[in-house]
């Protein structure tokens, strides 16, 4: 099922921050009633795709972020490969939905994009062992793009400012959540060129392993987000530029780049 949340070009019921939840089925979109985490049931409004604006399909308590869990990523930078998984948070005030814009910062001149699958919870999770099924507390997966500064990144030890900003954290388009993560393909474009093309099964940290690596530190919330890492190739974004992270299985997340904000 593909899991999204939207809201109707011309429902003037809604607050201008509310959404629905609801399911992408082709061109239809079907209110539910709840979250897709809970006790849910199928509504009986449908839109068309053109008739809504989607949404970031989930607001976590927390984005959990995985560094350098890729091989090739870690030698582009030129870091060293982390003995452990190496995570980090990102605030939920960075988050914005397909089509929003990415704002520059302009305490930054170096802002890169950053394309990866990300895992929402479905079930509060926490202490699991490695034994544990992991699947259980899986709603599905959504694609994600952790944009960063990467002068501010080099220049400071902790991670919460070069990734933290408004705006810095694009996810969607919805929640797949019939995907096999083990081997799917995560790609970044930027104006249609192609700049980051690697599989997940190339992680140094599988998707199951971080999940149950990341309980034992933390309590994970249904609809809690794990971004699990980029694959090489990450680059410039400009203000302008269209950047799309497309993975196999899920569809693309497009976002526009705009200058800073006076």
């Amino acid at each position: 099922m593909k899991f999204c949340r939207f809201r109707p070009l011309q429902d003037a019921t809604l607050q201008p921050s509310a959404g629905l939840y609801g399911l992408l089925e082709g061109e239809e979109i079907r209110e539910i009633s709840g979250a897709p985490w809970g006790v849910w049931s199928r509504g009986a409004r449908s839109w068309r795709r053109g008739e809504v604006r989607l949404l970031a399909p989930v607001e976590p308590s927390k984005l959990v972020c995985v560094g350098r869990n890729y091989a090739a990523h870690i030698a582009e930078l030129g870091h060293e490969t982390p003995k452990e998984p190496l995570i980090f948070l990102k605030p939920p005030s960075a988050i914005v939905g397909p089509e929003d814009p990415v704002v520059l910062t302009r305490f930054s001149k170096q802002v890169e994009h950053e394309g990866e699958l990300a895992v929402v919870m479905a079930r509060r999770c926490a202490h699991l062992q490695d034994a544990d099924d992991v699947r259980p507390y899986i709603l599905g997966y959504t694609c994600l793009n952790d944009v960063t500064a990467r002068d501010i990144q080099k220049a400071e030890t902790l991670f919460d400012r070069a990734k933290g900003f408004d705006t810095f954290c694009p996810i969607g388009p919805h929640i797949e959540s019939e995907l096999d993560p083990a081997d799917v393909l995560v790609e970044t474009r930027v104006n249609g060129a192609l700049r980051q093309s690697g599989r997940t099964s190339l992680m140094l940290y599988p998707v199951f392993y971080l999940v149950r690596w990341i309980s034992r530190m933390m309590t994970l919330n249904p609809g809690d987000v794990i971004a699990t890492g980029t694959p090489a190739g990450v680059g410039p974004l400009l203000a302008g530029d269209v950047v799309e992270v497309s993975i196999e299985g899920i569809g693309a997340l497009r976002n526009p780049v705009h200058a800073p904000r006076a």
